[in-house]
């Protein structure tokens, strides 16, 4: 399968701190890569070095075949990108900010297609002050897409939306995405990843702790299922070792002032659990299951969540 990004030895450092740990990563043509990670992992760096914003200290990126010391000019026109951030100017209407990105192009959308595909033909001649918050994601998507790019840049597209919003933004990924072409996504939401991405890789500490596809990353844990509890009772009353032989428990581990229950079989764990508690006099005071996602692989490798300070 061809690459559409190549990452090699890639390291980057600020007085600081090291944001990039010698990464390598991969992205295939007609994909969707995702970063996942915590703030801080070194995804917005990594991303924003492949989009030629930053150079890096060490290391090869190869971006649809060029470098940037000398594809720079060639790479532009056929890439896209939504910065973590974009600042558009909120005097200009809806209409003329696209027009004006559309002008940076040799090759280009049509600004009515483009409108349509970001759902803003109502807002065309609204400027762009009196825009929401999902509206303001959804133009500065249209602002990446109307060169028309082979490989488009999403640096947490959807930080700060509120649910429908960021549903509306991941249905114009999927539909993009569905044209065959390539997205290097970064992002902490670990549903976004899973609903979007071909194939994702962990970040935390400037290094790739995983990498596979969503499914397998999150068979790679041997649990299908998470119960997360707490009880009241004393540390001798609560140990550890009582619940890892409960039936259909994978493993054990203390969370947050609980416990999580990684398991295999939720109708056999729960009843065991509620059962073990009930023999040793102590209450439940809380529980939850849920199926096992990326979160729970970010926890189970690094005993933190992924939305931790």
């Amino acid at each position: 399968m061809s690459s559409a990004l190549q990452v090699q030895s890639l390291r980057k450092a600020y007085k600081d701190v090291l944001a990039v740990d010698d990464l390598d990563l991969e992205v295939h043509q007609g994909e969707c890569f995702g970063l996942l990670g915590p703030n801080g992992a070194g995804k917005t760096t990594t991303i924003e070095i492949c989009e030629g914003l930053l150079a890096p200290d060490a290391g090869i990126v190869e971006v649809l075949g060029l470098d940037w010391d000398t594809g720079g000019r060639e790479l532009r026109q056929r890439l896209g990108m939504q910065l973590q951030e974009t600042q558009l100017s909120e005097k200009l209407q809806v209409e003329e900010t696209i027009r004006l990105f559309r002008s940076f192009y040799r090759r280009a959308r049509a600004v009515d297609e483009v409108l349509s595909i970001v759902q803003l033909e109502e807002k065309r001649q609204a400027r762009v002050g009196e825009l929401s918050g999902g509206q303001k994601q959804r133009l500065a998507l249209a602002c990446a897409l109307v060169g028309d790019p082979e490989l488009l840049f999403l640096d947490e597209p959807t930080t700060g939306l509120d649910p429908q919003a960021r549903r509306q933004v991941w249905e114009l990924v999927e539909q993009f995405k569905s044209t065959g072409r390539t997205i290097l996504l970064t992002t902490h939401y670990m549903e976004e990843a899973e609903r979007l991405c071909d194939r994702v890789a962990i970040m935390d500490h400037g290094k790739v702790i995983a990498l596979d596809t969503p499914r397998e990353l999150i068979a790679s844990i041997g649990a299908e299922h998470m119960v997360e509890f707490a009880a009241d009772g004393d540390g001798r009353a609560l140990d550890l070792d009582a619940f890892r032989s409960l039936e259909g428990v994978r493993s054990v581990r203390a969370l947050n002032g609980g416990f999580q229950l990684q398991v295999a079989e939720l109708h056999r764990a729960v009843p065991a659990l509620l059962q073990e508690l009930s023999s040793r006099g102590v209450p439940l005071t809380e529980l939850r299951t849920h199926s096992a996602t990326l979160e729970d692989v970010f926890v189970s490798l690094t005993g933190r969540h992924l939305r931790d300070d």
